[in-house]
C-alpha cells in the first residue's frame, strides 16, 4: 500500500464510519462473513486462506437452509460437462471436490480483488497480500450493525 493510502486508511480507522458507509459494507454477503470471522479472532487477525474457508462454509450453510440447491450444485454441473471429466475417471465425490475448489477460488480471487480492498478503503482492515494476512481494526458504530447482522442472518 502507498504512504498516502496508509495515512488515508489510519484516519478513516480513527474516524467513526458514517452509516451510509456502514451500511454499504455490509451490504454485501461475503463481506459480513468476512467481517463476522475477524471480529470474533481474539486478536483481529486472520489469513486470507482462513477467510476465504469461512466464508465458504457460511455461504454453503445459507444457501442449502434457503434451499438454493441449484447455486450449490452449479458448478458440479460446469465441472461435469468438461471435456476431462468421465463418468469412469471423475466419481461423484471428484466432481464435488472440483466445485467446492472452483468455489474456494472464485471467493477467494472476490475478497482478495474486491471485498478486502474496499474494507481496507474505508479503515476497517489492514490487508497484507505478501504474507496473505488480514488485521481488523475495531469499529464499534460498524461493529453495533455488525452484531445485528449476525444475529438475524446466521
Amino acid at each position: 500500500m502507498r504512504e498516502r493510502e496508509r495515512a488515508s486508511a489510519m484516519v478513516a480507522s480513527d474516524a467513526t464510519p458514517s452509516l451510509d458507509l456502514v451500511f454499504d459494507l455490509l451490504s454485501n454477503r461475503r463481506r459480513r462473513y468476512a467481517l463476522y470471522y475477524l471480529y470474533e479472532q481474539p486478536d483481529g487477525v486472520a489469513t486470507t486462506g482462513d477467510l476465504t474457508d469461512h466464508v465458504a462454509e457460511l455461504e454453503m450453510r445459507t444457501l442449502e437452509a434457503e434451499g438454493d440447491t441449484e447455486s450449490i450444485s452449479e458448478p458440479e454441473i460446469e465441472a461435469e460437462s468438461t471435456p476431462d471429466s468421465t463418468v469412469e475417471s471423475g466419481s461423484e465425490s471428484e466432481s464435488a471436490s472440483t466445485a467446492s475448489g472452483d468455489r474456494r477460488r472464485q471467493i477467494r480471487t472476490e475478497l482478495q480483488h474486491v471485498h478486502l480492498p474496499k474494507l481496507e478503503d474505508a479503515g476497517v482492515l489492514e490487508h497484507d497480500p505478501r504474507s496473505e494476512t488480514v488485521r481488523y481494526w475495531t469499529q464499534p458504530s460498524l461493529e453495533e450493525w455488525l452484531e445485528h447482522a449476525y444475529h438475524k442472518e446466521l
